[in-house]
């Protein structure tokens, strides 16, 4: 009798047999050679500026040391590259220094407004009355264990909450409209998003204070503030979401019409969940673009140095706007507390983007920990049904005989 044997079984065996592991190939970015041509290069270039700006040419100023020091170190850093490795490794490496150095520039930048603003503030976020009292006591000739920046945290709070509900689905509607929709409408709302992203701050709070407080007889208060920042944050979120939106696969949304899904339900569905981690980011780069404004709030909000828990009635303050009105103070101890409410501020920015991290995932693409369970519970039961599907075939093409050796092929 001939050796028979199920397809799909024989091609089950021979798969693991003939897969080759991948190997992983690190490529050496940084040797000794280039190790020392850029060190040198450094060197070289500090000591060549210095010469110049302290023995040859009267020059002065750090910012200009600095600048022609880094043309120094990019010609000497070419000038060795061509002579070691030849002229095609010149322009890669020049080029990867540059954006090194740039980097680093940028970086250095930000750690020094941080390191500044808690230079400067760090004695008031020390006491704990200053996140619990309000600056209704602070005068100019108390200490720091008075006062805080109580009203303008609870401000800040519900002027972006306000902003954020109004602006957050609007924006991610106004992106699935030119994604999903189109239609001729489409060109017109992507210049009129493109055209209020370039919109002063100052033109959003008059806008609010125009229409609703002069016409409509709003008065100032934190819902007209929340009214102001939902302007700046709907068009960096409808662009931003649709960037993220046309980032997902045709196919996901073809495959999802080929199983009978709606238009909806496929957006629902199969974009959306998608598209989460970007539209997560996409939402907090809104936030971040409108918690630091401080033109609108000053026209739509007015100022207050009490708690107004109410954003519907009376002036209410936000950290932008108070530390605004203390530093312009003369007296060092409102400096003191403008700093410190900086540092707040700079401290809910940070917050905010690891919440997005968070619930965006850690990667484009990753999969949380609750669908890598379902997934293990699909393979589970996958496995599980093959397993009886073969053995149903085996009893009924090879009664005398098992599933184990009808996989294996036996007679």
């Amino acid at each position: 009798m001939a050796d028979v044997s199920l397809p799909d079984a024989g091609l089950e065996q021979r798969g693991p047999a003939a897969a080759v592991p991948e190997r992983r190939i690190r490529q050496q970015f940084l040797t000794l050679d280039g190790a020392c041509a850029l060190l040198g290069s450094v060197a070289g270039a500090l000591g060549l500026t210095w010469v110049v700006y302290e023995r040859i040419l009267p020059l002065t100023g750090v910012v200009g040391f600095w600048l022609v020091w880094f043309a120094a170190f990019l010609l000497l850093y070419g000038a060795v590259t061509a002579l070691m490795w030849g002229a095609r490794s010149v322009a890669d490496r020049i080029a990867t220094a540059f954006m090194v150095m740039v980097g680093v520039f940028i970086v250095f930048i930000v750690v020094d407004q941080v390191a500044y603003a808690v230079f400067r503030g760090h004695s008031a976020i020390f006491h704990l009355n200053f996140f619990t009292q309000d600056s209704l006591n602070a005068v100019e000739s108390t200490q720091l264990n008075d006062g805080g920046i109580l009203e303008a945290l609870i401000g800040s709070a519900e002027q972006m909450a306000i902003a954020t509900v109004i602006a957050v689905p609007l924006g991610i509607l106004a992106a699935l409209f030119l994604v999903e929709v189109g239609g001729p409408m489409a060109r017109p709302v992507r210049s009129l998003i493109e055209a209020m992203t370039s919109l002063p701050e100052i033109v959003a709070g008059l806008f609010i204070y125009a229409l609703f407080i002069l016409t409509f007889h709003l008065q100032q208060s934190g819902f007209a503030a929340g009214l102001a920042l939902m302007i700046m944050m709907i068009p960096f979120v409808a662009r931003s979401s649709e960037v993220m939106l046309r980032l997902v696969p045709d196919t996901l949304r073809e495959a999802s019409y080929a199983l009978g899904s709606s238009q909806w339900r496929t957006v629902w569905s199969v974009v959306l969940p998608t598209a989460r981690s970007g539209l997560t980011t996409a939402v907090v780069l809104g936030m971040a673009r409108a918690i630091g404004e401080t033109a609108p709030i000053l026209l739509t909000s007015g100022f207050t140095a009490y708690v107004n828990a109410d954003p519907f009635h009376g002036w209410q303050t936000s950290l932008p706007l108070y530390i605004y009105e203390t530093v312009r103070e003369p007296a060092n101890i409102q400096h003191v507390r403008a700093f410190g409410a900086a540092v707040v501020l700079i401290a809910l920015v940070l917050v905010l983007f690891a919440i997005a991290r968070i619930l965006g995932g850690k990667m484009p693409g990753e999969l949380t920990r609750r669908q890598r369970r379902r997934v293990a519970r699909d393979r589970l039961a996958y496995a599980a049904e093959r397993a009886r599907d073969l053995e149903t075939v085996s009893a009924n093409r090879y009664p005398g005989q098992s599933a184990d050796s009808t996989e294996r092929g036996g007679v």
